[in-house]
């Protein structure tokens, strides 16, 4: 690293929410940033960040390759120190009630975009000798999710993978630190379609920044995996590793059936 070059982070989903907060704690700690998005706040969030040209912006769509390939391009060569995958979306609704290119379009952007980003920037970590993988997945990776039927098994999918993942990492220097928030209160649920659901009210959720905090310094520090959330969130955690997925179905969609009354 030259004398001058600070350590790189790049953080999808960061316009908003907890990616928006890792990124603030990277940009705090001394590290120049790449934050992405598919809005053009995301330029906007490069400006608040930082007034010197430390924090780049990359507005793409994840649900392409194309997108992806612009955000990987944006490492322009530069030794990438942390790599943090948090962008993803959740569609509320009854399967079947939900038109499949939507339910597609979750899966390009929950699953195969981190598949395309990890695929495309580990290896040059790997070379390194070193660097840092922040998955970025869900509480709600460990129960069944009806009427966000397709959301839970993709963190499923990205809780796997990143397990798996780190096993095969073993020895080059790269770590894998996997996040499981609970419910955060951001504008997710709301951009799901899930406002008259339990998930609609934000006065009962976890502190963004807060959830942040935990998985970064789980990051710093080697934690593997964590949920992230208040004891409250803990306690559900421990609680779901014990339910059959029967009942867990059951709870959770009694949280996340639509009011049909209010629409």
């Amino acid at each position: 690293m030259g004398e001058q070059e600070k350590p790189l982070a790049l953080v999808t989903g960061s316009s908003a929410g907890i990616g928006l907060e890792l990124a603030r704690l990277f940009v705090a700690d001394g590290f120049d940033a790449i934050v992405c998005g598919s809005s053009p706040t995301v330029h906007s969030i490069a400006e608040q960040l930082s007034t010197d040209g430390s924090v780049v912006a990359v507005q793409s769509d994840l649900t392409t390759a194309e997108g992806a390939e612009e955000v990987i391009g944006a490492v322009d060569g530069r030794p990438l120190d942390a790599l943090v995958l948090n962008a993803g979306i959740a569609i509320g609704g009854a399967f079947l009630d939900v038109p499949l290119d939507r339910h597609l379009q979750l899966v390009e952007i929950n699953i195969n975009s981190t598949l395309r980003l990890c695929h495309g920037l580990l290896p040059a970590m790997i070379a390194q000798g070193r660097g840092k993988l922040l998955l970025v997945s869900s509480l709600s990776a460990t129960t069944p999710t009806p009427y966000e039927s397709i959301y839970g098994p993709s963190k499923s999918f990205m809780t796997s993978f990143g397990h798996g993942l780190r096993e095969e990492l073993r020895g080059t220097g790269v770590d894998v630190t996997i996040l499981h928030p609970g419910a955060t209160a951001t504008d997710f649920h709301i951009r799901a379609g899930m406002g008259s659901t339990r998930f609609g009210d934000n006065s009962w959720k976890n502190d963004p920044a807060e959830v942040a905090r935990q998985g970064y310094e789980a990051l710093k520090s080697g934690v593997t995996s964590l949920v992230g959330g208040d004891e409250e969130t803990q306690a559900a955690g421990r609680e779901l590793r014990a339910m059959t997925d029967e009942d867990k179905a059951r709870r959770q969609a009694v949280m996340s059936r639509p009011d049909r009354s209010s629409s």
